[in-house]
């Protein structure tokens, strides 16, 4: 995948809520610390438009990776991983 996007990942005071299915699948990878971190964390999505937990962005089919509190984004679709 190349990357079209460049999204900064933000902090929140409140954690965004995330839909079951993505907290299921992120707790496959991330445990403890880190997921209380990124439960508080959201992004600007370029393809929904519209603010966006973190986690679900981490799930999405178009995440790519995340570099130095930046996440790269292919722009494809907006979907949850299989």
């Amino acid at each position: 995948m190349e990357t079209k996007f460049y999204v900064e990942v933000k902090v929140a005071d409140k954690p965004l809520k995330a839909d079951q299915a993505v907290l299921d699948a992120v707790k496959e990878v991330v445990k403890g610390k880190m997921l209380a971190r990124m439960k508080k964390e959201y992004v600007d999505c370029p393809v929904e438009g519209s603010q966006v937990p973190f986690l679900s962005c981490f799930a999405c089919v178009s995440h790519i990776r995340r570099v130095k509190g930046v996440v790269h984004c292919a722009g494809v679709e907006r979907r949850l991983r299989a």
